[in-house]
């Protein structure tokens, strides 16, 4: 028989048959809270995104299930039905579950779905919050998103839509030269956020920030203006998840030496 391993108390943390959505952070493990790891420790199987780090599944002991679940754009291995599913089949087995998610939970992570299916089913759900990738792509750049004088908003957007739809936001809400805009899965759709904000009055001087794989030792980090944004996403990113940080604040980012080599300006 296989004895997990566990830290003290982690087993009293997470209770049979009741789920936990927790936050594993933008990729880097030492990010990962400590709450988090002792649910890792305590919980017998654990779903898994496809954008948690490998060294965030490292930390997860020998014994705990592991199910990749992952949904990334154009590659979804399972759909969010199965998913649920999935959840709540073991926790009315009386398991202890971890549906371990990038990043927070509660941003752009699907958590409603998974909450409404648990609650549902009579499963007690709870959460356990991470690093979200805006905060983690603040520290790889070096800034302060609500620097003072410069952003007196956060806006946190995310630019992925469903197959076949538009993406509908309210671009002259969003054209705020006040604001930090902060575009999760921005990537594809670069080109109509650049678009659609200059043509709502941001102007294209306006300085944009984009880091790839933020937190973990592959980040990269490319600086430029919206109206060249296209450009930047085009010819600078590569398949790793990237943040899209638009605004002034964003203008004040300046390479550490380990991003010396790595950063780029498309100006």
């Amino acid at each position: 028989m296989t004895q997990r391993k566990t830290t003290p108390g982690a087993g009293d943390l997470i209770q049979p048959g009741e789920v936990w959505l927790v936050g594993a952070g933008p990729g880097d493990p030492d990010l990962l809270t400590r709450k988090a790891e002792r649910l890792l420790n305590g919980c017998d199987v654990v779903f898994h995104d496809a954008l948690v780090g490998e060294g965030v599944l490292a930390l997860i002991p020998d014994g705990v299930r592991l199910v990749h679940v992952g949904k990334r754009s154009g590659r979804h291995s399972k759909d969010q039905k199965t998913i649920d599913m999935l959840i709540v089949e073991a926790a009315l087995s009386g398991q202890r579950v971890v549906r371990l998610k990038g990043g927070d939970p509660a941003i752009f992570a699907r958590a409603t779905e998974e909450i409404a299916a648990c609650r549902a089913a009579g499963v007690t759900i709870r959460i356990c919050p991470g690093i979200t990738a805006a905060s983690a792509a603040a520290a790889e750049l070096g800034i302060s998103l609500t620097l003072r004088g410069l952003a007196r908003r956060l806006t946190f957007v995310t630019a992925h839509a469903r197959k076949g739809e538009r993406l509908d936001l309210d671009w002259k809400v969003l054209a705020d030269p006040k604001a930090t805009l902060a575009i999760y899965m921005g990537k594809a759709a670069a080109e109509e956020v650049s678009r659609q904000l200059m043509a709502h009055g941001l102007a294209g001087a306006t300085p944009v920030a984009i880091v790839e794989n933020a937190s973990l030792p592959d980040a990269r980090i490319f600086t430029g203006r919206l109206d060249l944004l296209t450009i930047m996403v085009k010819t600078a990113i590569g398949d790793g998840p990237a943040l899209l940080l638009i605004g002034e604040a964003a203008g004040q980012a300046v390479p550490t030496l380990r991003d010396a080599a790595l950063a780029h300006s498309a100006a």
